[in-house]
């Protein structure tokens, strides 16, 4: 799973994927795409990735060769009789794997002509010129039309328009805690998106080079509590909330991983065990912190009422999932897809039912599954908003000397 493109420099936190970027946008027609060189995304070559990898989404083990074995029986219609009990078993419990209700967001599909494998290290998010209405329209479709909102408000309003800031949060301190969160969430991520723009901006664009690095006025103008009038500091707390909630799924999620027939599956056997080590060290660390989010104060009370709030707060953001399509630059909607998928994994993590009712007394259940691509997007959203936080503490110095 932890891989790159063959003749580049291996960063432990840079993971490989899927992606379809030409999948349509299901809500609207008009996207200018960025015709920007900044904004395009360099894909591998398919002779570039490991047979491990380029199974399917779901298969991330080794006894998933077996499983495929037996999958193209049963389409010719044989039966392998061969495999042992416990091999037929592991396939039952992976042919049985369909959590599309359990999920909060929209994957892409690996056997799409589309879907195209790409390397992180080779594609970094960065500022890339792509802005103005079309931009603007993503972010706001996103507040308006998918953000909760009293009954009693027609439409909701955009805190991002100037003059509405105390309207927005006069009605929003109305809703209930989960309707809040899911605000927070969508802020928090919005908020680290430009955290890393910030960080990583087009400072100088010549013939003989680009060098992109902190912008400060740019960050001063998202965040400053003068400059957005007292928006700024409200975006960073979010910011730092969406970091608890990803923390407290990863910690959550740790027995999951701790299976012994979990495999990092690439083909390396060396490289997958040490990277297994690798990443249960990671997450055993993030098991020692202190303050984690308690999810268990989200969608309690009456049964059915939480659970209709929670399919609610489900498809409003496998709705924000699907609007990632209509971003009209290529690289900001691979990172854009990734984030939302990373923050729909966490969800999934702490409000299945499935993991719920099975952990962590007696383990994770076999019914709870993760995809590859589920994995790949959870760990790299939570090291995207990690460098959000980390990037904060830089900006704070730049800004001490500023003054």
């Amino acid at each position: 799973m932890f891989w790159k493109c063959p003749g580049e420099t291996l960063d432990p936190a840079v993971v490989e994927d899927y992606v379809n970027l030409k999948k349509p946008c299901p809500f609207w027609n008009d996207i200018n795409q960025c015709g920007r060189r900044d904004c395009a995304v360099k894909p591998c070559h398919s002779d570039e990735v490991p047979d491990g990898i380029k199974s399917a989404s779901y298969k991330y083990s080794e006894e998933a060769n077996l499983i495929e074995e037996c999958e193209q029986a049963e389409r010719l219609g044989a039966v392998d009789e061969s495999l042992s009990e416990e091999t037929q078993k592991a396939v039952l419990q992976w042919t049985k794997h369909d959590d599309s209700s359990d999920s909060f967001c929209e994957v892409d599909d690996i056997q799409s002509p589309d879907a195209e494998y790409v390397d992180l290290l080779l594609n970094p998010e960065r500022y890339t010129g792509y802005k103005g209405p079309d931009a603007w329209r993503i972010w706001s479709v996103i507040y308006e039309e998918n953000c909760f909102k009293p009954q009693t408000i027609q439409r909701p309003l955009n805190p991002l328009a100037s003059g509405q800031e105390n309207t927005f949060y006069s009605w929003l301190e109305g809703l209930c805690v989960e309707k809040r969160a899911f605000y927070r969430l969508i802020s928090g991520l919005h908020a680290s998106i430009n955290v890393h723009l910030s960080a990583r901006y087009l400072l100088q664009d010549t013939w003989l080079e680009k060098k992109w690095g902190h912008n400060v006025t740019e960050f001063q103008q998202r965040f400053d509590g003068i400059l957005t009038e007292g928006e700024g500091p409200r975006r960073l707390k979010n910011l730092y909330f969406l970091y608890l909630i990803e923390l407290r799924a990863l910690s959550k999620v740790l027995p999951f991983f701790e299976r012994p027939d979990f495999q990092l599956f690439t083909g390396n056997k060396v490289q997958d065990a040490e990277n297994k080590v690798l990443l249960l060290e990671i997450l055993h660390e993030i098991k020692s912190f202190p303050l984690h989010f308690d999810e268990n104060s989200f969608f309690a009370g009456d049964k059915n009422e939480a659970h209709k709030l929670k399919e609610d707060f489900r498809l409003h953001f496998r709705n924000i999932s699907r609007i990632m399509d209509c971003v009209g630059c290529f690289k900001c909607r691979l990172w854009g897809k990734l984030q939302t998928q990373g923050l729909g994994t966490a969800l999934k993590i702490l409000f299945s039912e499935k993991l719920i009712a099975n952990m962590p007394e007696s383990g994770p259940s076999y019914e709870f599954q993760l995809t590859r691509q589920e994995i790949v997007s959870l760990f790299n959203a939570f090291g995207r908003i990690s460098t959000s936080v980390r990037e904060l503490e830089n900006f704070r110095h730049l800004l001490q000397n500023v003054h």
